[in-house]
């Protein structure tokens, strides 16, 4: 029996003992609630090794927690938190399921001592965005209780960006600052390896249909970024993207062969990627290029990267809640000869985020049961 006041550890399926690894979320935005979910859903099953201990955000009001509680709990794309969810302001404490997640206000990263809370060796998931390079992000592992740090954004400079499924076999002991890239580049890149892996890509241009951002304006106004400033519900929005060119990142192959471009949409959650690409050797038919991505979708190493439909009936509500990286629209896919355009959906908030997490077991090096088994 697991008992969930036990702090470090958990009973796996044989009765052994299984070392829990703490991990602090910095922000607790779109991505950072989604993680929690993940997480604390991960927690109720035996054998757990990642512990949500401690969420880091700013004080916004005095029932700062009561609103944070209610965000986790009910969610407008999402749906209701599966299990119960408990203040205690007292403590700065919101219990999930009986887990308690302390809440640690702080506007500065160099002020919080983990280990007054009892945090040890903690995962420290950033999910601001705030800072994207080594210096900024070393402002967190200084800290004491924190031993490594997660972005769940683009790092920049020389920073690791890991694509789950992908490229996690260059992370190695010595790495103290990763970056789990975007939610384009996750989606993106394990379908170009495939292609690349079986049919080679020479270049090749990458469009993302993308679900509005809290980055955007609800009504026309004031905003830094070209654009942005323009009402996100009331219009299609022509913005920049990196996620091509971030993808080199994870397969240094494709360095230079990809370009790319976005449209925000005015949907709030499941975005499209269509990958068109020219490539090495002619991909034969649409039905043999489908036939390639469905057997990797049943049971090849990317299997929970990449989903297959191949539904008629099938639009973007339809993949809120996947927990592939990306789902190949078969019916909508393009041969002629040596070009194919794939057209790619993906949940850019929960599919991403589970993403995050399998970089976060693989920190620990454990990884969730997957069905079917390899």
């Amino acid at each position: 029996m697991w008992l969930p006041e036990q702090v470090g550890a958990s009973v796996g399926k044989k009765g052994e003992t299984v070392k829990q690894q703490d991990v602090v979320l910095y922000g607790f935005g779109r991505i950072g609630r989604l993680l929690a979910r993940i997480l604390l859903e991960r927690s109720s099953s035996l054998g757990a090794n990642l512990r949500l201990r401690a969420v880091v955000v700013r004080k916004n009001t005095e029932n700062d927690l009561e609103k944070r509680a209610s965000l986790l709990a009910r969610d407008s794309v999402h749906g209701p938190f599966k299990g119960t969810i408990k203040v205690d302001a007292e403590n700065d404490t919101i219990i999930a399921n009986g887990l308690p997640v302390r809440f640690i206000y702080s506007s500065d990263p160099t002020t919080v001592d983990y280990t007054e809370y009892g945090i040890e060796d903690a995962l420290l998931v950033d999910n601001t965005g705030r800072w994207r390079d080594v210096p900024g992000l070393t402002q967190h592992l200084e800290r004491p209780g924190i031993s490594r740090v997660l972005l769940t954004a683009p790092g920049k400079g020389d920073m690791k960006n890991i694509v789950f499924g992908v490229n996690d076999n260059i992370i190695t002991d010595d790495d103290k600052i990763l970056s789990a890239a975007s939610c384009t580049t996750n989606a993106i890149t394990p379908a170009l390896k495939v292609l690349d892996d079986v049919y080679g890509v020479e270049r090749g241009h990458v469009e993302t249909v993308h679900a509005f951002t809290n980055d955007q304006n609800l009504i026309d106004n004031f905003h830094k970024g070209d654009r942005r400033g323009r009402s996100a519900v009331l219009n299609m929005v022509i913005t920049e993207t990196g996620a091509a060119r971030a993808v080199s990142k994870a397969l240094p192959q494709l360095e230079g062969k990809l370009t790319g471009n976005a449209i925000r949409v005015p949907t709030p959650d499941v975005s499209m990627a269509i990958l068109n690409v020219k490539l090495a050797k002619p991909a034969g038919s649409k039905d043999e290029l489908n036939e390639v991505f469905r057997q990797v979708a049943l049971k090849g190493e990317l299997r929970r990267q990449i989903g297959y439909s191949d539904s008629h009936e099938a639009v973007s509500t339809d993949f809120v809640g996947s927990r592939n990286a990306g789902v190949v629209d078969a019916l909508a896919t393009v041969v002629t000869d040596d070009s194919a355009i794939l057209y790619v959906w993906y949940d850019n908030e929960f599919g991403y985020s589970c993403q995050v997490v399998r970089v976060l077991e693989r920190l620990v090096g454990e990884e969730a049961p997957s069905y079917p088994a390899q």
